[in-house]
């Protein structure tokens, strides 16, 4: 019978450990507590948000919240839009960054170093907020959708995270070999790099998306027309400029009048908006761990 080795923790690794699980447990609570209160306050009546008696559960439950953000059509076509900006956008973003990162990740490729300085020193230097707007403004993007994703199509830390994923992971020997075989080099990407890539572009993909989904200062400095605005402009209108659309509160003006209604919206509206981020990360978490740490060494 194999004799086991039993690795025995000293009593200070035990009191380290306790303390890194307390600290992170205090830091889970932290971070929970407000967004229980949020959930719950945004099912609970105007009444008992107001009157503090809501904490971590709904007090008096109701969908009234809920009912007068989905009957205003500026929160649901905001919604639209961010979806669309969300969904082209990272797809955009994505292809892109593979078509720069995968290049510079082979040593064949010639001027590399140089590109890479180039995408170095955009990290570096920025040209200011007024020549950004003249630029967007000179190529006819202004008050488009186009202004939402092509401005910020490729972002250098991701490029350089895909690059150093590529030339640790996809081995040069396996390139030559698909060569021998006759695979063209698009071939080759979208048959065997890709494939095998599923970690880096599910790190890209969750990144781009979510930043997508929560950007609002392009739109502040892009977009005029109201029909084009993304969900977070209409949820910083809420909750910031305290602007609600009368079409919110055609049957509730009751609850409007209690004062009520405006902070039920408020959290009603932040749940519907996290929804789609919290939604997500479930699916690429695993894809996700694993191309953080093979995308952050050096190559």
């Amino acid at each position: 019978m194999a004799s086991q080795t039993v690795i025995r923790e000293s009593h200070g690794d035990r009191l380290f450990l306790f303390g890194i699980y307390l600290f992170l447990t205090v830091i889970f609570l932290i971070v929970l507590v407000p967004l229980l209160y949020i959930f719950s306050s945004s099912f609970s009546s105007p009444q008992a948000v107001i009157s503090g008696k809501v904490w971590l559960f709904p007090v008096d439950f109701t969908l009234e919240g809920y009912k007068a953000v989905f009957r205003n059509p500026q929160i649901l076509t905001g919604y639209a839009n961010s979806l669309f900006y969300a969904i082209v956008g990272t797809f955009v973003n994505v292809v892109l960054t593979v078509m720069l990162a995968y290049p510079l990740s082979k040593k064949t490729f010639y001027g590399r170093q140089f590109v890479m300085l180039l995408l170095v020193v955009t990290m570096l230097f920025d040209g200011g907020l007024i020549p950004y707007y003249l630029l967007v403004k000179d190529l006819h993007l202004l008050d488009t959708r186009w202004a939402m994703i092509l401005p910020g199509a490729i972002a250098v830390f991701q490029v350089i995270v895909a690059r150093t994923f590529f030339q640790t992971t996809i081995p040069d020997e396996l390139s030559e070999a698909a060569e021998l075989d006759g695979c063209s080099d698009i071939r080759f990407i979208t048959s065997i790099v890709l494939p095998l890539s599923k970690p880096i572009i599910a790190v890209m993909t969750l990144m781009y998306a979510v930043g997508h989904w929560n950007a609002y200062f392009d739109a502040l400095i892009f977009l005029r027309s109201a029909e084009l605005f993304p969900l977070q402009i209409v949820l910083r209108n809420i909750l910031i400029l305290n602007t609600i659309d009368p079409s919110m509160v055609s049957n509730v003006d009751q609850m409007l009048a209690q004062q009520g209604l405006k902070d039920l919206l408020k959290y009603s509206l932040i749940v519907v908006a996290s929804a789609p981020v919290l939604m997500i990360y479930p699916f690429v978490q695993k894809h996700f761990v694993k191309g953080v740490m093979i995308g952050s060494l050096k190559g």
